[in-house]
């Protein structure tokens, strides 16, 4: 059962390989899986870090169709239930504030029993809920199923990444979650493709079906994952400092501060001397990344339809490519994180998407409007890619879920419930959305200065390195 491991049991050295009787019960007990022996061993990569690669993708990929579909179909829904703008954002906000538990609940559950099985089981809720949200009778009904779908899948902001930054090598973590993260922009095309082939011919009713179906795929994918080293370690290291404490035994200053921090996983270790830094720096890109994203990405197909007179099958189709283009962006984000740094990574594309989404909200001509939006959309969506990467590694295991969790659910409040009242009041006020779009190349910029001042470099390093 011996096997080259990624750090001893319960301590921080990298590349040694333990006598069978140093490895915790946890960990014998996983070791019969070869899937779990493939990734204790962090020197070669296999087909398992592959298969968790994968898994990771297809979350962020559903993700990117939930998203993005009801977006497309928000002119749709608004018609047919005859809302304004006002009220149709009051019902999405009230959806998404609702979904912010479930960006907690799900890591705080990882942190306690687990990163794998939670996996299968929130995708799962994702393909059951679907069918609920497409058969709505009135829109309170719509609200109250899309705020059952974003609490099961908004675990995605947190769970695949951080069993791929607790599998994978640290030389390779900035480019596979980035790639990972990409997915969502695969999932933001093939939903633009379903909203212009299945909305314009049936209705928005069955493009919302369609994810849900799909979405069964994955199911099988996640629950064959292995489970975290990392996390399996730790829930050794506190069975073994607990026994030892409870029987007079001696433990090491060391020991005893960590299972201190360790045993009780709290929101008030956010705020601890050791973590309180990462948490300001997490918070910061966090926040800045959803409201980057809350205004244009909620907001550009009303926007489209509206102010550009652009059909249903049209902007549909302008998503299809907007999402490919952004793939590349967070492909050459995750490489430029790993070989260059993190930061380097960010200030890239966020400078980039500045500068094209600027030129496309001043433009009139309808090429532009094509040209410049997939210009935009590499840098737009390129900086997500170093943003959950940082999320990810940046706390210690014994929080990470809870860390995470809690980070992205105020983001998720701050971006995506807060700042649409600024977003449809400024609309609301001038007639158009080009003024609310404007504030984001000026967010963009702002964050890439404060991404240079405050961001910790990060590339290349293990997660005990960073923070234990």
């Amino acid at each position: 059962m011996s096997s080259t491991t990624p750090e001893a049991v319960g301590g921080l050295t990298r590349d040694v390989a333990p006598h069978p009787a140093d490895v915790g019960p946890l960990e014998q007990q996983h070791l019969q899986s070869a899937n779990y022996r493939a990734v204790a061993d962090d020197s070669r990569i296999t087909r398992t870090h592959w298969h968790i690669a994968t898994a990771n993708g297809l979350g962020w990929g559903f993700d990117g169709m939930d998203g993005v579909i009801f977006a497309l179909i928000a002119p749709l829904v608004i018609q047919e239930f005859s809302l304004t703008v006002p009220e149709y954002r009051s019902g999405l906000q009230i959806s998404l504030f609702i979904g912010i538990a479930g960006l907690y609940v799900w890591p705080w559950l990882a942190d306690r029993y687990g990163r794998r099985t939670l996996l299968a089981v929130n995708i799962a809720l994702f393909s059951l809920l679907m069918p609920v949200v497409a058969l709505s009778p009135t829109f309170a009904v719509f609200v109250i199923a899309r705020s059952a779908v974003g609490f099961a899948l908004n675990g995605e902001w947190s769970l695949g990444s951080m069993l791929v930054a607790e599998t994978w090598p640290a030389r390779l973590r900035g480019r596979v979650i980035s790639i990972n993260r990409a997915a969502w922009c695969f999932g933001a095309s093939l939903a633009g493709a379903i909203t212009g082939i299945a909305a314009a011919a049936w209705g928005w009713r069955v493009a919302v079906m369609v994810p849900g179906v799909i979405a069964l795929l994955a199911i099988y994918v996640r629950a064959t994952c292995p489970e975290s080293p990392y996390w399996v370690r730790a829930q050794d290291r506190k069975a073994r400092v607990r026994v030892a404490l409870q029987h007079g035994m001696p433990v090491s200053d060391e020991d005893r501060a960590w299972f201190l921090k360790a045993d009780k996983v709290g929101l008030s270790q956010l705020f601890l001397p050791d973590t309180l830094p990462s948490t300001l720096v997490a918070l910061f890109v966090a926040c800045c990344s959803t409201c980057i994203f809350g205004t244009v990405g909620g907001w550009m197909p009303y926007y489209l339809a509206t102010e550009k007179h652009w059909s249903t099958e049209e902007y549909s189709w302008f998503y299809v490519c907007w999402g490919i283009a952004g793939f590349f962006g967070l492909c050459l984000a995750g490489w430029l994180a790993d070989r260059v740094g993190r930061r380097v990574g960010f200030i890239v594309t966020l400078l980039e998407g500045a500068v094209f989404l600027t030129a496309w909200i001043y433009t009139d001509s309808h090429l532009l409007l094509w040209l410049f939006g997939l210009a935009w959309s590499f840098g737009f969506l390129g900086f997500w890619g170093p943003s959950t990467v940082l999320t990810a590694e940046i706390f210690p295991t014994r929080i990470r879920g809870v860390a995470n969790g809690a980070v992205w659910a105020v983001a998720y409040f701050v971006g995506f419930v807060l700042w649409p009242f600024v977003t449809v009041a400024l609309q609301q006020a001038t007639g158009s959305f080009a003024l609310a779009f404007l504030c984001i190349p000026v967010f963009m910029v702002l964050m890439a200065l404060g991404v240079w001042l405050w961001v910790p470099e990060h590339s290349g390093k293990d997660l005990n390195q960073i923070s234990v």
